[in-house]
C-alpha cells in the first residue's frame, strides 16, 4: 500500500478542517490492520508558533468521521482495520525531508532501510538536511544518509527543556517534577 498517496488524498480534506496530514502509517496482521493518521493543525503562517493551539480531541474526532467516509466510498485499504487519528504528539514521526528540516538541531531516531557503516538504527542531533540529504551526528561520528534510506524516524523529546525530567533538590536528592492537577 502506497502511504503516501494516501496520505496527499487526505490532505485536501483535512485542509478543509483547519488539519494538514503529517503522515500515514499502515500496521499489518492477520486480525485487524491499523491505518494510523498523524494530522496537525495547518501552518498559516500567520502567528507565533508559542501562541499557537494544539491539535484536540476535537480535532481527532472530525478528522475520523470525514477520512472515515473517504476510505469506506474509495476502499482503498484491503482486509479489515482500524483507522487511528491522532496528533503527532512530543516524538513526533517525520515522514519528509521538509519535517527533518523543521526540526534541525535536535535529537531524533532514525530506522534505516539498509545499513550505513553496518549501522541500521541511529539516534543523534539532526545537523543539516539540504535537498533531500540529511546529515546526522551520533556516538561522536556524522553520518549522511539520502532521506529515501530512511524507513521510520522521530523526534526523540527534550524532557529537560520541557519540564518533565526529575529535578535536584537542595541536599543531593532528586525529585520527579510535580503532576498537573
Amino acid at each position: 500500500m502506497d502511504t503516501q498517496a494516501l496520505a496527499q488524498r487526505f490532505s485536501g480534506i483535512l485542509a478543509d478542517l483547519g488539519l494538514e496530514c503529517v503522515g500515514v502509517e499502515f500496521t499489518p496482521s492477520h486480525g485487524q490492520s491499523t491505518l494510523r493518521v498523524y494530522v496537525d493543525l495547518l501552518d498559516k503562517g500567520d502567528g507565533d508558533a508559542a501562541e499557537r493551539r494544539e491539535v484536540g480531541i476535537e480535532d481527532c474526532e472530525s478528522a475520523s468521521r470525514e477520512l472515515s467516509a473517504l476510505l469506506d466510498v474509495e476502499d482503498p485499504v484491503p482486509g479489515h482495520y482500524v483507522l487511528e487519528v491522532s496528533s503527532p504528539g512530543l516524538d513526533r514521526p517525520l515522514f519528509t525531508a521538509e519535517q527533518f528540516a523543521k526540526v534541525n538541531g535536535q535529537e531524533v531516531k532514525v530506522l534505516l532501510k539498509a545499513p550505513i557503516e553496518g549501522r541500521r538504527r541511529l539516534r543523534g542531533k539532526l545537523i543539516s538536511v539540504e535537498g533531500g540529504r540529511v546529515t546526522l551526528e551520533a556516538e561522536g561520528r556524522t553520518f549522511e544518509f539520502e532521506h529515501a534510506l530512511v524507513e521510520t524516524a522521530r523526534v526523540v523529546p527534550d524532557w529537560v527543556a520541557l519540564g518533565y525530567a526529575p529535578q535536584p533538590k537542595r541536599g543531593g536528592k532528586t525529585t520527579a517534577p510535580k503532576a498537573a492537577k
